[in-house]
């Protein structure tokens, strides 16, 4: 007898097909990454790691592992090519949150202080939301972003010196324009003193880690001590997280993932995800990374045009957002994310600096152009879109 969830597969499939994908955060993987992430890797339980650490042996807990090492050191392999780096490679994290708080716990105790982005100026809810785990274990401290949108580095500078926190991360979810990675670097370093040593310098590239890895935004790599990142959105994989870090961490931020707060890994996803590096490495990879900016400028400008409000002003990335306050003052975040889903076009509500409404409403959208990229689109296509969500705000009894 055939499974009912086949029908909502086959109901999400044509949802994906008919829709224009807007969300920043999506994508669509290739068949190979389908086949691989529902292959029979998913049988197998591999706790530990394939690879030689402090133990001096291999450290897996079940027998019967040879294939899945074969796998996981491939995997780690070449994610280092990716990003062209000797930094060690943990691709065992489920999500990007599961990477994130191994990132604080491998290097810091509950209690101390993480300096991170405002999540209203575009920060993650893993970046200190009080809802979340990273609120509620740690001494939360933000920087924000300037009157134009753009992150403002001296409060950053300011903050560091004032509340001496023990990790420094930078990293979005909802911020269009080039973070300086070198910048932070020079701050972090010319804060510490004698009885003040510099903090940790953590990066969260998950949603720009496709443009990075095709050189579309500058890399973190060689000033970061700890990088974390999801595979899905710009990468284009499976759902699932990973963790580099400078070599001389390797041992506390595998620590960190197993045993301290994973079990065995999914060894389905850790195939796609190998699969997900090897695309990356293909010839035409910079040019999808090219094409998701040159794409994301193109949408946006013809918004600007039609008299639409652009946090910062443009963007630098795959995404921008929409500050629909000070175009349409009683027009929510929801309220056009759920008029848009009855003309199949799929994008999210989002906070927007200075937010003055609850984040269930918003006052603002965020819009990617990651996945309709990988359908093909063009510029005139996102051009043609933005008209599109114009025509539909204009219909609407606001």
């Amino acid at each position: 007898m055939e499974s009912k969830v086949f029908e909502f597969i086959a109901k999400e499939q044509e949802r994906q097909d008919r829709n224009i994908e807007l969300i920043a955060s999506e994508n669509f993987v290739s068949e190979n990454i389908l086949k691989a992430v529902g292959s029979c890797f998913t049988n197998k339980y591999c706790e530990g790691y394939p690879y030689v650490r402090t133990t001096g042996r291999k450290g897996r807990y079940y027998g019967g592992t040879m294939y899945a090492d074969e796998l996981e050191e491939y995997c780690c392999d070449l994610w280092k090519k990716v990003y062209n780096t000797d930094y060690h490679v943990n691709v065992q994290p489920h999500s990007g949150s599961q990477a994130n708080f191994a990132a604080y716990m491998s290097v810091i105790k509950p209690g101390d202080t993480i300096l991170a982005m405002n999540l209203d100026n575009g920060g993650h809810l893993t970046h200190g939301s009080s809802v979340n785990f990273s609120g509620k274990l740690y001494d939360m401290q933000f920087y924000g972003v300037d009157e134009n949108g753009f992150i403002d580095y001296e409060d950053m500078e300011k903050k560091i010196k004032e509340f001496r926190p023990a990790i420094v991360l930078a990293g979005a979810s909802a911020y269009s324009r080039i973070i300086k990675f070198d910048l932070i670097r020079e701050i972090i370093d010319r804060c510490a003193t004698e009885d003040y040593p510099a903090p940790y310098f953590v990066v969260d590239m998950a949603h720009i880690a496709g443009l990075i890895a095709g050189g579309a935004h500058p890399s973190p790599f060689g000033l970061a001590d700890i990088i974390t990142t999801t595979t899905h959105k710009t990468l284009r994989g499976p759902r699932g997280g990973l963790i580099f870090c400078r070599p001389e961490l390797a041992n506390k931020v595998d620590g960190a993932i197993f045993p301290g707060s994973q079990g065995g890994p999914l060894m389905h996803v850790i195939a796609g995800k190998a699969i997900c590096a090897e695309e990356a490495l293909s010839p035409d990879y910079k040019e999808y990374a090219a094409n998701v900016v040159k794409n994301s400028k193109a949408m946006c400008e013809e918004f600007i045009k039609m008299g639409y409000h652009v946090v910062t002003g443009g963007t630098d990335n795959h995404l921008f957002l929409l500050d629909l306050s000070k175009t349409h003052p009683t027009l929510t975040g929801k309220m056009l994310q759920e008029e848009l889903d009855k003309h199949h076009i799929t994008l999210n509500k989002n906070c927007v600096p200075g937010e003055q409404r609850k984040p269930a409403e918003t006052s603002g959208v965020r819009v990617g152009t990651a996945a309709m990229t990988t359908k093909g689109w063009k510029e005139a296509d996102f051009i043609e879109a933005a008209k599109k969500i114009d025509a539909i705000i204009k219909a609407m009894d606001l």
